[in-house]
């Protein structure tokens, strides 16, 4: 499972409610897509630019197209890709986990009126692919030692997007906040990804904070 993946199922009850609402999964979602990259070393921020390190394909369908738009771009800040990013991949990565049996797709509507789908588990429990992306954070967090850059990378879209409140919501709150500050400025990568995790960290929170007020003044200039 690609950092987005894990994300997604986390962002999910295992009976297929999200866990939080579509505006931060969808932009946490993007900045899962760059954060892969940087891990594959396919792109690296410089000078708080997105470049392209190494333009060979991944894989992985998601990332390649993420990886082809941001190749045949200038360099751009992480903010603007966070924010293309956040438009679409929800829906291709669910469907991959769908295609993939991890999780079931249940289209229904709200009210007899409002369309609604829901990704339940597909065998009733929770995925061992989220089971196990689960462990890894919270080892993390109840720890004091270094941790591994994928690991970081995911504590830190947890605590972008503020699912770290619900997957920590049995730990003491403050414990959880300082630990996972103490993870973001730990040495345990190579610099060009630390540098990468703490920019798009920064960039989805902003995105977040961005389009909730853009929502806000729309809403606003209408009543």
């Amino acid at each position: 499972m690609n950092l987005a993946e894990e994300l997604a199922l986390i962002g999910y009850h295992d009976d297929g409610r999200p866990a939080t609402d579509g505006l931060h999964l969808d932009n946490g979602l993007g900045g899962a897509v760059l954060l892969e990259l940087a891990l594959f070393e396919k792109v690296d921020v410089d000078d708080n630019r997105v470049v392209v390190r190494d333009p060979a394909p991944t894989g992985n369908a998601v990332l390649d197209a993420a990886l082809d738009r941001i190749a045949r771009d200038k360099p751009r800040k992480p903010k603007y890709w966070v924010s293309k990013f956040s438009k679409g991949t929800r829906e291709q990565v669910m469907a991959g986990l769908v295609a993939q049996g991890v999780v079931r797709e249940e289209k229904g509507k709200v009210l007899l009126l409002f369309p609604r789908t829901r990704y339940p588990a597909a065998h009733g429990a929770e995925p061992v692919a989220e089971t196990e992306a689960r462990q890894r954070v919270r080892a993390a967090v109840a720890g004091n030692g270094q941790v591994e850059p994928r690991t970081a990378a995911l504590c830190a879209l947890l605590a972008a997007t503020d699912l770290d409140k619900k997957v920590f919501a049995d730990l003491e709150r403050r414990q959880v906040k300082a630990r996972l500050k103490e993870i973001g400025k730990g040495e345990w990568a190579a610099v060009a990804v630390k540098k990468a995790i703490d920019e798009v960290r920064a960039a989805v929170m902003a995105s977040i904070i961005a389009s909730s007020s853009a929502a806000t003044a729309g809403s606003g200039g209408s009543s």
